[in-house]
């Protein structure tokens, strides 16, 4: 009986000891280790919020150095305790490769996002479009830029998709052209209507003086010419502008006695022949 206390005692001197030695040093270890990366992470947070950055981004940036900062805590204490840690650092590495992966998509946006900014092909608040959306810009962000349709719906789209695609800017230059076609019928006078036409754009709210209008003949049809009413407008009042050349065109053809042709008179004179 004596011997085997004396195994024990031996037994827990050799290594219950320096087992609970490293168990208290662990734990020692990890209270300081997460109070040092609590620090880190409100030092973090201020210097963001600072920079007036989104509050998802902010957290979304001190959950990752949170959990990276204690992932390296805990591969230290097993390190500490004696656990061997090769395995361990081969499954991070595995994991960071995987993240990198699903990463990638998100580096092009970011990339994407920072030629964006450096070279300017829009700004915020002119109207583009790009990635198959038209819309005025709201926001360039790290990884996609939003836009607001003209139906009021905000729409994101990725930086990447964006920059990859022809990237049509509507408000670069100080003026538009707005160009409405208007088709005649055949033994109209054309001329008195051209110039009734080119007389009235000048006073439509939203047409600028210079450049000025013009009214011209674009093409002919079986039905009749096709006048094209050209005026240069704002960007940002283009589509008020259109509404109002649509109104006063319907106007000036009224106020000139014109008439919309019934759908008889719009056949072809090839049509009635054969039909005749």
């Amino acid at each position: 009986m004596d011997e085997i206390v004396v195994q024990l005692k031996s037994l827990a001197i050799t290594e219950a000891l320096p087992l609970l030695l490293k168990v208290i040093g662990a734990l020692f270890i990890w209270f300081i280790g997460r109070a040092v990366i609590g620090g880190f992470r409100k030092v973090l947070d201020m210097g963001l919020q600072r920079r007036q950055l989104d509050a998802t981004l902010i957290r979304y940036v001190g959950s990752l150095f949170t959990g990276t900062l204690t992932l390296m805590l805990i591969v230290g204490i097993l390190g500490v305790m004696g656990v061997e840690t090769t395995s361990f650092a081969a499954l991070i590495a595995a994991a960071g490769i995987a993240i990198g992966a699903a990463w990638s998509g998100l580096l092009a946006n970011f990339a994407a996002g920072v030629f964006l900014l450096v070279l300017r092909p829009f700004r915020v608040g002119e109207e583009i479009e790009a990635g198959g959306v038209v819309g005025i810009v709201q926001e360039i962000g790290l990884f996609v830029t939003t836009l607001d349709t003209s139906d009021n719906v905000r729409i994101a789209v990725g930086n990447n998709q964006m920059f990859s695609d022809n990237i049509v800017n509507f408000s670069h230059h100080p003026h538009r052209k707005l160009t409405v076609k208007v088709p005649l019928m055949h033994g109209v006078d054309v001329r008195v209507l051209q110039q009734a036409l080119l007389d009235r754009m000048p006073s439509v709210t939203g047409v600028q003086a210079k450049p000025v209008p013009q009214v011209e003949i674009a093409e002919f049809t079986l039905q009749g010419p096709v006048l094209a009413v050209c005026i240069f407008c704002k960007p940002t009042e283009y589509n008020d502008t259109q509404a109002n050349v649509g109104d006063a065109i319907a106007e000036t053809l009224f106020v000139a006695g014109y008439t919309v042709p019934t759908p008889a008179a719009l056949a072809s004179p090839l049509a009635l022949a054969k039909a005749g």
